[in-house]
């Protein structure tokens, strides 16, 4: 079964690249019925446009409803197979994509339900879903999975809460298991949900395919008072079963950019993590993001992580997806000291992003701080909320419109059907931002670099090596001429195009910098000009140096950490970094150079010594390191600074001390 081309020569099927239609409907006060679900799939097929399918077109990029878990409709179809299913509250219910081989099937629910049993809850019974799949074309076919229901049940020890975090271990390690033991790969075996409250219904089809695939959709018996649909046009990987949205918090339409460099921080803060609520089962857990998953689905398994720590849904949202706050002139102190405390936690999973999140009982949208992807809304006046990629998706009376609005940059809209209201965005962030005195704890440990004490000597240039040193580092007359000429003279950068028709280096029969060799990643299909300098009041360049804490407790300690406004520091400020000795801060300075004779082998040898080096560093307590090639001459010449960097930030992440120390890098080449 494949799901996309094979890497081959110069083609890496990770480099494909959408826009996408999502969408909720919702009764306010949370009464169930099985019109939410009906007019949810009408939702469906009127955003058909917004999906995309192959060169067939029965073969769809992805479909999907999340709605709530449907207890009446379950009781009825498992007590005609012997399965007896106890009140709502008390067991969980997912949907299971296993292996089409017989034997590989049966190998994987042996393992989940040995694991089931390891955790402590009881294995109720599976139900095979009734499928029909004559309408799918050859692709979708190929790829299709065998689909399963499970029942467990919730053991007396565990309140409600509690369980859905056992459900959360128990997927887990049952993913865990099972890929790593190259029983199944990723797209044979999946659980798209697993939960006492919500239950996922989605594939490689398109918007009027899922109800014939899954006819129980049809039942009357299937209620919701909530329902999450999305139609997928896929931009950053090639269509799956299992990346069909939504997942199992989020749907999305547009991209994440940063969604890889997210994902490594992810892995390089697990090793920091700890957790009342998991306790020991927290390391079961690890990996959070998993390999080879779209944007959306990374973005998903880091979402979850924070919510099942004990945040509240929409607060995991605000830190990863912060509304534009640093330039912003009317915003509250309370609420700047909110982001920027939490921008010491976790960096901003940005791009173009209309995001839909619900835990089966709140339910609700927010835009990036940009707000480059359009969502609107209705607010009915018998209570329904409609929330959709555009207006005109359910036909709604004039006379029965109450409210009309769109999402706007940065803030969230969320129905709560528990208060059976909606939560107002300045309610919502206030009830978080006042929740810990964050801006005293910002004053009392976040250090901008201009506090730091005067260094004791600030290392300039000599004018008389300045020659052999722009050789050495591979400037060229046209970089001083068409870009640091300008930049010194008018003080901007000159603006071109992100397209370049420039030779790609590796054709190159010149000795070129090792930056020439990438390509930028940047949005497929919203490609903004953004900067930190014409764009000031959404872009954020300040940033933080120094140890990390654990991210699922906020404590004063977590922001103890030098603050620079801008990635590109001075002379004078490194100087104050390198000197700065105060409780917390200290730093160690590491040659990053090698042999010329030695040519690469002596590089290789030169990179292992500055990886250990830094992390005797890290055992000697130092909390930034500096990386510097300062001290070149005519036998040691520089590790290409990108190599250097990455190579201990890797390093570091695969020994789970990345976040115990900050990088600072002096070089030549930037």
């Amino acid at each position: 079964m494949k799901q996309a081309p094979e890497q081959q020569g110069l083609y890496d099927p990770s480099t494909e690249h959408d826009a996408c239609g999502l969408g909720f409907v919702a009764h306010m006060k949370g009464q169930k019925s099985h019109k939410i679900i009906d007019d949810a799939l009408t939702i469906l097929r009127n955003l058909i446009h917004r999906g995309a399918c192959g060169c067939e077109e029965n073969t769809g990029d992805g479909v999907g409803i999340l709605i709530q878990k449907p207890h009446k409709f379950f009781q009825r179809v498992c007590a005609e197979i012997n399965i007896e299913l106890p009140d709502t509250d008390s067991y969980g219910a997912g949907m299971v994509f296993l292996p089409t081989e017989a034997a590989q099937s049966v190998q994987c629910q042996e393992i989940f339900e040995r694991i089931i049993k390891e955790e402590g809850q009881q294995l109720l019974g599976w139900r095979e879903v009734p499928i029909d799949d004559s309408s799918l074309g050859p692709t979708a076919v190929d790829g299709e999975p065998t689909f399963k229901q499970i029942f467990i049940a919730k053991s007396e020890a565990l309140d409600s809460a509690a369980f859905d975090r056992k459900l959360y271990v128990i997927r887990k390690r049952a993913e865990n298991e099972i890929w790593n033991s190259g029983l199944s790969e990723q797209n044979m075996f999946y659980v798209p949900s697993l939960s006492y409250r919500t239950f996922v219904y989605k594939g490689m089809l398109t918007g009027s395919q899922i109800e014939p695939m899954f006819p129980e959709l049809s039942d009357p018996d299937v209620e919701s008072a909530l329902a999450l649909v999305h139609q997928r046009f896929s931009t950053n990987t090639f269509p799956a079963w299992r990346l069909a949205h939504p997942f199992r918090y989020v749907a999305h339409n547009g991209e994440i950019n940063t969604a890889r460099g997210n994902a490594n921080w992810m892995r390089a803060r697990e090793a920091l993590c700890e957790s009342d609520l998991f306790g020991d089962d927290l390391k079961k857990l690890f990996p959070i993001c998993i390999e080879g998953g779209s944007d959306s689905a990374t973005f998903d398994n880091v979402m979850e992580f924070l919510h099942m720590s004990g945040r509240p849904l929409p607060l995991a949202v605000l830190m990863m997806i912060p509304e534009a706050w640093s330039g912003h002139e009317t915003m509250d102190d309370e609420r700047k000291a909110f982001y920027e405390y939490h921008a010491n936690l976790m960096e901003p999973w940005d791009g173009p992003a209309s995001l839909s999140f619900t835990d089966g009982e709140v339910i609700g949208a927010v835009l990036d701080r940009n707000g480059l992807r359009p969502s609107r809304y209705y607010v009915t006046h018998d209570d329904i909320v409609i929330m959709a990629s555009e207006v005109g998706v359910l036909d709604v009376a004039p006379e029965n419109v109450k409210i009309k609005d769109r999402l706007h940059p940065g803030r969230i809209f969320m129905v709560d059907t528990k208060q059976g209201r909606i939560i107002d965005d300045e309610e919502l962030k206030k009830q978080f931002t006042s929740e810990h005195p964050y801006a005293e704890w910002l004053k009392n440990n976040l250090l901008p670099v201009e506090n730091l004490p005067n260094p004791k000597q600030i290392h300039g240039s000599n004018p008389d090596t300045l020659l052999q040193r722009q050789q050495a580092f591979g400037y060229t007359h046209e970089d001083l001429r068409l870009l640091m000429g300008p930049m010194a003279a008018k003080g901007m950068e000159p603006t071109g195009s992100m397209g370049t028709d420039a030779a790609l280096a590796v054709l190159s029969n010149r000795s070129r910098l090792l930056y020439d060799y990438f390509k930028q990643l940047f949005a497929q299909v919203t490609n903004p000009p953004l900067d930190g300098i014409r764009e000031k009041l959404v872009t954020q360049v300040a940033t933080t140096i120094g140890p990390e804490g654990n991210l699922l407790e906020p404590t004063p300690e977590s922001c103890r950490r030098i603050k620079i406004n801008s990635p590109v520091i001075t002379n004078e400020e490194l100087a104050k970094i390198r000197d700065v000795n105060l409780p917390g801060f200290k730093t160690k300075t590491v040659d990053i150079l090698y042999p010329v004779a030695e040519g690469g082998a002596g590089l290789d040898k030169a990179l292992e010594a500055v990886y250990l080096e830094v992390d005797q560093a890290i055992e000697d307590g130092y909390s930034n390191v500096i990386l510097s090639d300062r001290a070149i001459d005519a036998t040691k010449t520089a590790i290409p600074a990108l190599l250097a960097t990455a190579g201990v930030h890797h390093h570091l992440i695969r020994n789970g001390k990345r976040t115990r120390v900050g990088l600072v890098l002096e070089s030549g080449e930037p």
